[in-house]
């Protein structure tokens, strides 16, 4: 019984200090991005990725950060090797955590960067995909912001293009922000972005 105890004993600490590393090295790595220490911050958020083999976030967050750096990128070779990057750590993360409106989300985000770059080439190839990506995260999450924000945005895109009236979408901008208000992510590393940017494209929208 003895033995029994002390081996629970070790592993409950093996845990704790499992979840204390992950929360450390991820606590580090937002101080880092916030201090525009992007490089560091993606490399610290790699050693996490793959030391905690079982977590989805460190994952996200390097495919996040380099979707991010591609916005507005016009050499195609540092495009595609950030974008093929991305997809690498997003199918990993999709590995780990199936049906998660997060990382459709930003799945959507890196075609719509392929998108952004050149429209002629890749629109045909992900607008539709985009559109089904943002109706599958909302089936799962529909009072998710981040959710609401980026399903209405390409839906804005797209009516532009279009020439078709954007102010449907903006009701959606509008009630991608009331959700923000009480909006709780799982824990203090889960995603919780894109309220400035709602209140970017509503101020746009009542232009």
């Amino acid at each position: 019984m003895k033995h029994l105890i002390l081996l629970v004993v070790s592993l409950v600490s093996l845990v704790a200090n499992a979840q204390t590393n992950f929360e450390t090295g991820m606590q580090k790595a937002f101080a880092l991005w916030q201090d525009n220490k992007v490089t560091e911050a993606e490399q610290l958020f790699e050693r996490i990725a793959a030391a905690e083999t079982d977590q989805w976030l460190p994952n996200y967050y390097v495919a996040q950060i380099n979707s991010l750096k591609s916005w507005g990128e016009q050499d195609a070779t540092v495009l595609k090797a950030n974008l093929d990057k991305a997809q690498e750590y997003l199918n990993t993360a999709k590995g780990i955590s199936t049906n998660n409106a997060d990382i459709l989300v930003l799945q959507a985000q890196v075609y719509t960067n392929w998108v952004a770059f050149d429209g002629m080439t890749y629109g045909m190839k992900y607008s539709g995909k985009i559109t089904e990506l943002y109706n599958k995260a909302y089936a799962i999450a529909p009072e998710n912001p981040m959710v609401v924000l980026g399903k209405a945005e390409w839906g804005m895109g797209s009516a532009k293009y279009f020439g078709q009236d954007t102010a449907p979408f903006c009701k959606d901008i509008a009630h991608a922000l009331e959700l923000f208000v009480n909006f709780k992510p799982e824990s203090p590393f889960h995603p919780k972005w894109g309220e400035d940017r709602a209140k970017q494209v509503l101020a746009s929208c009542e232009e």
